[in-house]
């Protein structure tokens, strides 16, 4: 079966309503991890029809929010957590 590549007003208006939602938690929540993205958007949001896991966030956002947000590595946790570019909370390279 092919893959399904629709460029309709409707795919169009889930991916913008989505990214929205995942700058919204970001932005409220500085260093969150993807699971709690998740949590937050398909349980709390009703977003369930996207199907989205951890996984799914973690390419989402260098993808489609890469101007607004950046990861880092929480070597106590082991994760990525996300927060937004230039913000005190995301740690300076160095």
């Amino acid at each position: 079966m092919p893959r399904r590549t629709g460029e309709g007003s409707q795919k169009q208006a889930r991916l913008e309503r989505l990214k929205h939602e995942v700058l919204r938690f970001v932005l409220a929540n500085p260093g969150c991890s993807a699971q709690s993205i998740v949590a937050e958007l398909a349980n709390d949001r009703s977003m369930r029809n996207h199907g989205l896991t951890p996984r799914k966030i973690g390419f989402f956002i260098p993808r489609h929010l890469a101007d607004r947000l950046t990861w880092w590595q929480d070597h106590i946790a082991g994760r990525r957590v996300y927060g937004e570019i230039g913000s005190p909370v995301v740690p300076e390279d160095g």
